[in-house]
């Protein structure tokens, strides 16, 4: 099969299949600048529009830029200089946005660090990076502490969660966000460091194409890999979904986010930290999710745009007190199938309640930033919930997939699985420190996800799982995914994961780890949600069955299944 009929023959299904009112091309609001500009000029045009609200504290485009320009000005005095790596160790807070523009004015690479991780997971990352400067929350300091002498760290600074929480919050605060934190001995503060410090950085040259963050990959095994991103990533994968996130209706006057995925992973990043930047607009952002924070803020400042998880939307459905809060404002919401799945059901009720078509988000990784698809124009008819699952849309402007065979890498028919192959101007240039890994992955511009999809008869992507996670039975193919969503039709599945059994006479069967909804704990048997099974499945995907009261989950919610393979075992 010729790769260049293949890929033209793929544009004319993309182009025949692209909802008529999204544009073709990414949307660069202030043009191909780096993102340092889009808060410069933002700053300049509107220095008193709120960019971030935290629990009612309000932080204008002036005053990040301000702070941000403060901290680019303190790498410098500390001796740091263009690509020195600085670590950044918090949850989601305003210092995290004020850390990263500053990193990045100085010219030096923004390192996300998990706020989740122990001694040895922290070690490792600030190790393999050699970072020299960190800023940390102060209930996070004694990690740092304990290993710095290990570490090449020369600047330390601490901040706390009660630098910007207002005295009388205007939405709920957890608990845990008010305690004290401990003593934080031969640590800087960082926001009386920034006060007393000069706003006027020295002005290093930092272009487009420069390293600018290493984004660490996730996963539930093995060690993480550095992915070396730069600015034009950042910027292009904002511009693609701003240009996909267009409404029929049109612009949305006034636009408000809210936001509360973890902003150290990648996709809270691009929706926590970049994207209002980008865009201009406001962001509420929350430590965490939380359901009466959230419906505070929906009702409070009128959001409009917000993304999730489908257990959020469901627990907001599902809250007793819903009646008190107005969510009519919102006008676009995207989820992501992680554990409970999406289904017509879900978005029927969305709809009555706010008005707006509850949406799957993308596919996408940390090598390629994240959002390589958009699924927005394809929900007429639950077209994009009804087809084979995964369903994940079509490519973003610029991006281009293939199916290749995953022993030969030759390219498979339309409607066939193999390996998802992407090329994408957001790719990483890199896995850090790792060129024979990068060499693998990376060929002639295309990156091998191990991720099994396929692109069916209309040109659309569908992702089924991981390549290791797919199952054989009997020379038959068994994908984990599939029967997750299937799962997620029954009323009493809170949420699944499957996995492979081995079996002696059918090589392995998927054996399902199955939550069930507080309305059913206790009322539905594994015998019973079986049953159901064998009535809306093929018999080779119908799984043996085990109920559980919850999911071992990673920090940015994924289920940890090399701990529920142990737990069979």
């Amino acid at each position: 099969m010729d790769e260049k009929d293949y890929l033209e023959h793929l544009n004319r299904l993309w182009e025949k299949n692209w909802p008529a009112h999204l544009p073709r091309e990414p949307i660069y609001p202030l043009g191909e600048i780096p993102l340092t500009g889009y808060l410069r000029e933002w700053a300049r045009v509107t220095p008193d529009k709120v960019c971030l609200i935290f629990y009612g504290k309000e932080l204008t485009f002036k005053k990040l830029d301000d702070l941000s320009s403060r901290f680019a000005a303190f790498l410098a005095a500390q001796g740091l200089r263009k690509g020195d790596r600085v670590a950044v160790f918090l949850p989601n807070c305003p210092q995290f946005l004020v850390a990263f523009y500053g990193i990045l004015k100085a010219g030096c690479v923004h390192v996300p660090v998990n706020p989740m991780f122990k001694e040895h997971e922290f070690l490792y990352e600030i190790n393999d990076t050699e970072a020299k400067a960190i800023v940390v929350l102060d209930h996070l300091f004694p990690i740092v502490q304990a290993v710095k002498d290990q570490t090449s760290l020369q600047a330390v600074l601490v901040t706390r969660f009660s630098d910007f929480l207002p005295q009388e919050p205007a939405i709920p605060v957890p608990a845990t966000l008010q305690e004290a934190g401990p003593d934080c001995p031969g640590a800087l503060d960082l926001m009386s460091s920034l006060a007393v410090q000069e706003a006027n950085y020295p002005q290093v040259e930092v272009g487009l194409d420069d390293l600018a963050a290493l984004n660490y990959t996730g996963g539930t095994t093995g060690m993480p890999k550095g992915c070396e991103h730069t600015q034009r990533d950042m910027i292009y994968t904002a511009a693609c979904a701003v240009a996909t996130g267009a409404r029929k209706e049109g612009p949305i006057p006034n636009p408000v986010s809210l936001g509360y995925f973890p902003v150290f992973w990648i996709a809270g990043e691009i929706g926590g930290v970049i994207a209002p930047i980008f865009s201009g607009t406001t962001l509420v952002q929350l430590a965490r999710w939380d359901i009466e924070a959230a419906l505070t803020a929906i009702d409070r400042y009128q959001v409009t745009t917000m993304s999730g998880v489908v257990d959020n939307y469901l627990e907001i459905m599902e809250y007793p007190n819903l009646k008190k809060y107005d969510l009519t404002s919102v006008k676009t919401a995207g989820c992501s199938s992680f554990i409970k799945k999406l289904t017509p059901e879900y978005r029927r009720r969305w709809k009555e309640l706010t008005g707006s078509i509850l949406k799957e988000s993308s596919y996408g990784m940390t090598e390629t930033h994240t959002v390589d698809t958009f699924t927005n124009g394809m929900q007429a008819d639950d077209q994009d919930l009804k087809s084979k699952p995964v369903f994940c849309g079509l490519p973003m402007p610029g991006t281009f997939f293939k199916i290749v065979d995953f022993d030969t890498g030759k390219l498979v028919p339309l409607g066939q699985e193999g390996e998802i192959v992407i090329k994408t101007p957001s790719l990483m240039k890199a896995y850090w420190k790792r060129p024979e890994e990068t060499a693998k992955s990376i060929k002639d511009g295309w990156l091998s996800t191990g991720d099994i999809g396929l692109l069916d008869e209309e040109g659309y992507l569908h992702f089924l799982g991981r390549r290791k996670e797919m199952l054989k039975m009997r020379g038959m193919s068994v994908f984990p995914s599939e029967i997750e969503t299937l799962l997620g039709r029954h009323p009493a599945v809170a949420g699944s994961a499957v996995i492979g059994k081995s079996d002696p006479d059918k090589g392995e069967v998927p054996f399902a780890f199955v939550k069930v909804t507080p309305d059913f704990e206790g009322k539905i048997s594994a015998q019973e949600l079986t049953e159901w099974c064998k009535k809306n499945m093929a018999t080779y995907k119908v799984p043996l069955i085990r109920i559980i009261s919850d999911f071992p989950l990673t920090a940015t919610g994924k289920i940890k299944k090399e701990e529920l393979r142990k737990e069979l075992e």
